[in-house]
C-alpha cells in the first residue's frame, strides 16, 4: 500500500474515532442521577469496541489499550449498575477517560507522537481509579451481555453494525485493482472478528476466522481467492446471525485450490443458504440467470455446515440444468445465491450507500457551483440579448417586406409604361424571312403585342433578384427564431437542472443543529459542578438542518449564550425555590426554518436582564443620563452587544470582561446574521438568532441609489412599495411613512450613500422593473423601517463572493455578487447598514431624533467613527475631466496631471462628457478640445454653461486652433482659459491650481 493511501485510510479512521466519542459522552452524562439507559450504553460499548479494533488494525497501540480499558469499564457499568455506587465522582472519572481517548486521537490527527510520560502520569492514573471502582468484567458478564434486555439483542446489533463495517472495508480493498496489503488486511480483520466471536461466545464463527488465518498462512500466493471465500463465508454467517440460525454457522472455508486446478473455477461457485425451508433471492449473473429454478441436494452438518462442492453436469440442448452430487439422505429446495468472484457483493453495494467526502472538497464543489450559477445567469442574459436581436431582425424583415411590396408595385407601373411605349414604336408586321433582326427582343416576340406576352428588361431582373433575396431573409429569420425558441427551452431546462443541483448540493452541506451542540451538555454539567447550580439543557428542533459553515460559525456564539444564560440568568437553587421556581433551571435551545432563513432561540427561565443595571453601567461609561432615561427597552438591551460593556461587578472566568456578546454579534455578521434579545424580569431572557439558509447562493433584489447598484437580500424584505411622487416628497420631508396603521421611519439611502468620487454609471441592458422611487420595507430590531431607493430591477439568484483586500468594505456592506454580465455589485447587510445610520443620526446635531426614530444601539459612543460615509470614502485629491477625441492625447495629458496629484477622468467627446456630468461626475475643472465628433467643444461649452448644475465648473480649452476667432468664440461661450497646442505645461498646471483652489 502506498504511503498516501495508508495515510488517507488512517485519517478516515481517526475521523470516525472522533465521531465515536459522541455516544460515549452521551451515555455518561446523567449516570450519577441513575440515568443508565441501556440503548445509550449499548451504543457506547459499540463505540469503544470500534475504537479498540480500529486502533489495533491501524497501528495505534496506546489508543487500542485505552479503548480496551474503557470498554471493560462500560461492560461492568452496564451489567453491574445495581451493585455499583454511581456518583458524580465516578461520572467525572469516566468522562475524564473519554477525554484521554479524545486527546490521543487529536495527537494522531496532528501526526504527533503520544508521549509515554503523558500516558504514565495523566492517563493511567485515571484508568487505575476506574479499575479500583469497577474492577474487571467477570466471565458471567459476557453471558449477561448476550441476553436480550429491553427488547434488544446485542449479537444481531453488532453483526449489523460492526461486522458490516469491517466487511465493507475488505470489499473495498478487493474492488481495488491494486489490492494494497490484502494479506495483512484479511489477517487483521480475521483476528478482530475472532475476538468478537469469543466475546459473543460464537464458537463456530471464531473457528471460521481462525480457518481464514490458517489458509492465508498456508497459501499466501492465493490471497485473493482466499479473501473472496472469506468474504462470502462471513457474509453468509452475518445473514444466518441476523435470521437467528446460529446452529448453521460455518466453521471453515474450503481449502484453496491451486491456480491450475480444474476446480479452481468452482471455488467462487454460487453459495447455497437454506433458511427454514424458505429461500433467499438475489441478483444472478446473466450466464446463470437464464437457468430455471432447480433442485439441489446438500448435506447439512450442524457442527460443520460446509457445503459440498457442486459439479456442473452436461446440460441438454432442450433445457439446461444445474446439478450437484450429494448423499441422498437429505435434500432441500434452494435457489442459487450467486456471489461475483471479484469485488463487493450486490447486497454490500446496496448497503454501502454512504461516501465520506472531506470538507475541503465539498467547499471546492460549492465554489464551482457558485461559478456555474454566475455562468448560468450570464447564459440567460446572452439568450435574452439574442432574443432582442431576433425581434429586431423580425422588425427589419417586416420593413423589407413592406419595401418589397412597394418595389413590386412601382416596377409594375414602370414596366407597363415601357411596354406601351415600346409597342408604339415597333411595326406591327413581323420581319421577313432571312432578313436580320437588329431589335433587342427575340424574333417571335414581334408577333405578340404587350398584352399578349410580357417583356423583361435588366431592371426587372435586378428587381426580381432583390425581391427573392428579401423572401430568403424572411425565411432565414423564421429559422433563426425557431432555433432560438429551442435554445430558450434548453436554457430553461438548464436553469431548472442547475437550481435542482444547487438544492441538492446545499442539502449535502447541511448538518443537524445537534452536531454543533454536542459539547453543550458536558459543558453545562461542568458549570453546574463548578458553581453549585442545577440546570437542564433542552434542545428543540435538534434535527433542523443548517449549512455546515454557518453551523461552525454559530458554535462559539451559542456556547457563549449558554454560558451567559447560566451565569447571568439562572439563579442558585435556594433563590429559585424562594421565588417559587423549581430547583433546577432550564436553558432551551430551539431551531426552526422561516422562509429562507434559520431562526435559533436561546431561552432561559432565570431572573432576566436588569435594565437599571444597564443604565447605570452605560452612565459610568460616559453616556448621557437624559438620553438613557428616555431610551426604550430595545435600545437599552442593544447595549449589551457593544465592546467592553458588562453588567457584572467582578471579572470571573464566565463574565465581566465585556467581550462575549460583542463577539457573538461579530460572528453573526460574518454569516449575514442578526441577533435580538427580549427579557422578562423574573421570568427569563430569550436571544433570537437569524441566519440565512445558505451562504453560497442568495436571492437578491437589484436596486439603484445615486447611480450605484446595490444587491439587497430578499430574505430581509417585508414589502416593496411604489408611491406617487407627492407622497414620496411628503414622507421624505417628515422622515416617516404611513404603512398600514403605523407610522414607520423612512430612510433615504441617497442621503447616506453619497460618494463624491467619480464612478462608472451603472446601466443594465434590460429596463428596470420599477423605474421610479421605491420604498423597501425591512425589519430592524423587530420594527419595520422604510428604505427609499431610486429604482429597482427584478429578483435573481446569484452567487456570493467574499471581498479580499487590505481595505475593508464600508459599514453596511458584506461581500459582493457577480451578475451575469460580469459586473460586481456590493451586497447590502441591512442590519449593519441601519445600525450605522442610526449611530450617525444620534451623533449628528443636524438630525435630531424624530418621534418614530429607529432603535438605536448608541453606537456613536462605542464605534469611534467620525463623519459620514461620504467623508470616509471621498477622494482627497482634486479631480479633473479631460475631453478629447484623441485617446493618445487624453492618455498623455492624464499621465501628466496624475503625476502632480490630480485624479483624472476621461471623455471621448462633448456628448460623452455631458453624460458623465449628468450621471453624477463632479470634477473641480474640465480640460476640453474643440474639434470632436457628435458634440464639439463649442457645443459642449454652450450646453454645460446653460445648465445651472454644471455651469460653476471651470472649463479650460486646449486645442490646436490658435486663431483669435476661435479664442473669442470660446471665451464668449464661458471658457475660463484658452490654451493652444503645443502648450506650456508649467503655465497650464499653474492655471489649474488657481482654479481648483478658487473652487475649494
Amino acid at each position: 500500500m502506498s504511503d498516501a493511501r495508508e495515510l488517507e485510510i488512517k485519517r478516515q479512521f481517526l475521523d470516525e474515532a472522533q465521531e465515536y466519542l459522541r455516544p460515549l459522552e452521551a451515555a455518561l452524562l446523567g449516570v450519577a442521577q441513575g440515568q443508565v439507559e441501556t440503548a445509550k450504553m449499548n451504543g457506547a460499548l459499540r463505540a469503544a469496541h470500534s475504537i479498540k479494533g480500529g486502533a489495533g488494525m491501524m497501528g495505534y497501540p496506546v489508543l487500542n489499550q485505552l479503548a480496551h480499558k474503557l470498554e471493560d469499564s462500560f461492560k461492568v457499568l452496564k451489567l453491574q449498575k445495581q451493585q455499583i455506587e454511581i456518583d458524580a465522582a465516578l461520572e467525572q472519572q469516566l468522562l475524564a477517560a473519554v477525554d484521554c481517548l479524545g486527546q490521543v486521537i487529536a495527537w494522531h490527527q496532528q501526526q504527533k507522537p503520544v508521549q509515554p510520560s503523558w500516558v504514565e502520569r495523566h492517563a493511567m492514573p485515571i484508568f487505575e481509579q476506574l479499575h479500583q471502582r469497577l474492577g474487571e468484567p467477570q466471565a458471567e458478564d459476557a453471558t449477561s451481555m448476550l441476553s436480550p434486555e429491553d427488547g434488544q439483542n446485542i449479537i444481531p446489533m453488532l453483526f449489523e453494525t460492526e461486522v458490516e463495517g469491517c466487511l465493507q472495508r475488505l470489499e473495498t480493498i478487493l474492488a481495488d485493482p491494486q489490492q494494497p496489503c490484502l494479506n495483512e488486511e484479511v489477517i487483521i480483520l480475521a483476528q478482530e472478528l475472532a475476538g468478537l466471536g469469543e466475546m459473543l461466545q460464537l464458537t463456530a464463527f471464531t473457528t471460521l476466522c481462525h480457518s481464514v488465518v490458517a489458509q492465508l498462512e498456508a497459501a499466501p500466493e492465493q490471497q485473493e481467492q482466499i479473501a473472496q471465500q472469506a468474504v462470502a463465508a462471513w457474509r453468509r454467517s452475518q445473514a444466518l446471525v441476523l435470521t437467528g440460525q446460529l446452529e448453521l454457522l460455518p466453521t471453515a472455508i474450503t481449502a484453496a485450490p491451486s491456480p491450475d486446478s480444474p476446480t479452481a473455477e468452482a471455488v467462487a461457485a454460487p453459495q447455497f443458504i437454506p433458511v427454514n425451508g424458505d429461500t433467499f433471492e438475489a441478483q444472478i449473473p446473466s450466464p446463470v440467470a437464464a437457468f430455471p429454478e432447480v433442485s439441489v441436494a446438500a448435506e447439512v452438518v450442524t457442527d460443520a455446515p460446509t457445503l459440498a462442492e457442486p459439479s456442473l453436469a452436461e446440460p441438454s440442448l432442450a433445457e439446461p440444468t444445474l446439478e450437484a452430487a450429494a448423499p441422498k439422505a437429505s435434500t432441500r429446495r434452494f435457489k442459487v445465491l450467486a456471489t461475483p468472484p471479484v469485488g463487493p457483493s450486490s447486497e454490500a453495494a446496496e448497503r454501502n450507500t454512504t461516501v465520506r467526502v472531506s470538507a475541503q472538497r465539498l467547499n471546492a464543489l460549492n465554489d464551482l457551483m457558485g461559478e456555474l450559477t454566475t455562468e448560468r445567469n450570464g447564459l440567460t442574459l446572452n439568450v435574452n440579448r439574442l432574443r432582442s436581436l431576433v425581434d429586431m431582425l423580425k422588425q427589419r424583415a417586416l420593413t423589407l417586406e413592406t419595401a418589397n411590396s412597394q418595389l413590386r408595385a412601382i416596377y409594375d407601373q414602370v414596366s407597363i409604361g415601357q411596354s406601351l411605349a415600346m409597342s408604339a414604336r415597333q411595326p406591327a408586321t413581323p420581319a421577313k424571312n432571312g432578313s436580320p433582326n437588329h431589335g433587342s427582343l427575340p424574333a417571335h416576340d414581334h408577333t405578340f403585342d404587350t398584352l399578349e406576352m410580357d417583356r423583361y428588361s435588366d431592371l426587372h431582373l435586378l428587381s426580381q433578384e432583390m425581391m427573392e433575396t428579401i423572401v430568403q431573409i424572411q425565411e432565414v429569420t423564421t429559422d433563426i427564431e425557431l432555433e432560438l425558441e429551442d435554445t430558450e427551452q434548453t436554457g430553461r431546462s438548464f436553469n431548472k437542472t442547475g437550481k435542482q443541483l444547487q438544492n441538492k448540493l446545499t442539502q449535502m452541506r447541511m448538518r443537524p443543529l445537534s452536531d454543533g451542540l454536542e459539547r453543550f451538555p458536558r459543558a453545562l454539567r461542568e458549570l453546574c459542578l463548578q458553581h453549585g447550580k442545577e440546570a437542564e439543557l433542552k434542545v428543540v428542533g435538534g434535527q433542523t438542518l443548517i449549512d455546515r459553515n454557518i453551523l461552525e460559525t454559530l458554535t462559539d456564539p451559542l456556547m457563549h449564550l449558554l454560558r451567559n444564560a447560566f451565569d447571568h440568568g439562572l439563579e442558585d437553587p435556594e433563590t429559585r425555590m424562594a421565588a417559587g421556581k423549581s430547583r433546577q433551571g432550564l436553558i432551551e435551545i430551539s431551531a426552526t426554518h422561516r422562509h429562507n432563513r434559520t431562526v435559533i432561540t436561546v431561552k432561559d427561565d432565570g431572573r432576566g436582564i436588569p435594565l437599571e443595571k444597564i443604565r447605570q453601567r452605560a452612565e459610568q461609561m460616559g453616556l448621557d443620563a437624559d438620553l438613557l432615561a428616555a431610551a426604550s427597552e430595545p435600545e437599552l438591551l442593544s447595549l449589551i452587544f457593544e465592546p467592553g460593556f458588562s453588567t457584572s461587578a467582578a471579572v470571573t472566568d464566565l463574565s465581566g470582561r465585556g467581550v462575549g456578546m460583542d463577539v457573538v454579534r461579530n460572528n453573526l455578521q460574518q454569516v449575514r446574521g442578526e441577533i435580538t434579545v427580549e427579557t422578562d424580569p423574573g421570568q427569563g431572557t430569550t436571544f433570537t438568532l437569524s441566519v440565512p439558509f445558505t451562504l453560497s447562493v442568495a436571492r437578491i433584489l437589484l436596486a439603484e441609489s445615486q447611480t450605484m447598484a446595490l444587491a439587497i437580500p430578499t430574505d430581509t424584505l417585508e414589502e416593496i412599495l411604489v408611491l406617487p411622487p407627492d407622497d414620496i416628497a411628503s414622507a421624505t420631508q417628515k422622515k416617516t411613512l404611513k404603512w398600514g396603521d403605523h407610522d414607520i421611519p423612512l430612510i433615504q439611502l441617497s442621503h447616506w450613500l453619497t460618494f463624491n468620487g467619480a464612478r462608472p454609471t451603472y446601466r443594465l441592458e434590460l429596463p428596470p422593473t420599477i423605474d421610479a422611487f421605491t420604498v423597501l420595507i425591512v425589519n430592524y430590531g423587530g420594527q419595520p423601517v422604510g428604505l427609499q431607493v431610486d429604482r429597482c430591477w427584478g429578483e435573481q439568484e446569484v452567487a456570493i463572493r467574499r471581498v479580499e483586500g487590505d481595505l475593508p468594505l464600508p459599514p453596511g456592506f458584506s461581500n459582493c455578487t457577480i451578475l451575469g454580465d460580469g459586473r460586481v455589485v456590493p451586497l447590502v447587510s441591512i442590519p449593519e447598514l441601519l445600525r450605522w445610520i442610526t449611530s450617525q443620526q444620534r451623533s449628528s446635531l443636524a438630525d435630531p431624533p424624530s418621534p418614530a426614530s429607529l432603535p438605536s444601539p448608541f453606537a456613536d459612543h462605542f464605534h469611534r467613527q467620525s463623519g459620514t460615509l461620504a467623508s470616509q470614502v471621498a477622494p482627497t485629491r482634486p479631480s479633473l475631466l479631460i475631453v478629447d477625441d484623441s485617446i493618445n492625447v487624453r492618455r498623455f495629458l492624464a499621465l501628466t496631471l496624475e503625476k502632480v496629484g490630480y485624479r483624472v477622468e476621461q471623455a471621448r467627446d462633448g456628448q460623452d462628457a455631458l453624460d458623465k456630468l449628468h450621471n453624477g461626475l463632479w470634477p473641480q475643472a474640465i480640460i476640453c478640445d474643440i474639434e470632436m465628433p457628435r458634440l464639439d467643444g463649442f457645443g459642449f461649452l454652450a450646453k454645460a454653461k446653460a445648465d445651472t448644475n454644471t455651469a460653476p465648473i471651470p472649463v479650460i480649452m486646449l486645442t490646436s486652433r490658435n486663431s483669435q476667432k476661435h479664442r473669442q468664440l470660446a471665451m464668449g461661450l464661458g471658457a475660463t482659459a484658452y490654451f493652444s497646442k503645443p502648450y506650456n505645461e508649467h503655465i497650464l498646471l499653474q492655471t489649474l491650481e488657481q482654479l481648483v483652489d478658487a473652487a475649494a
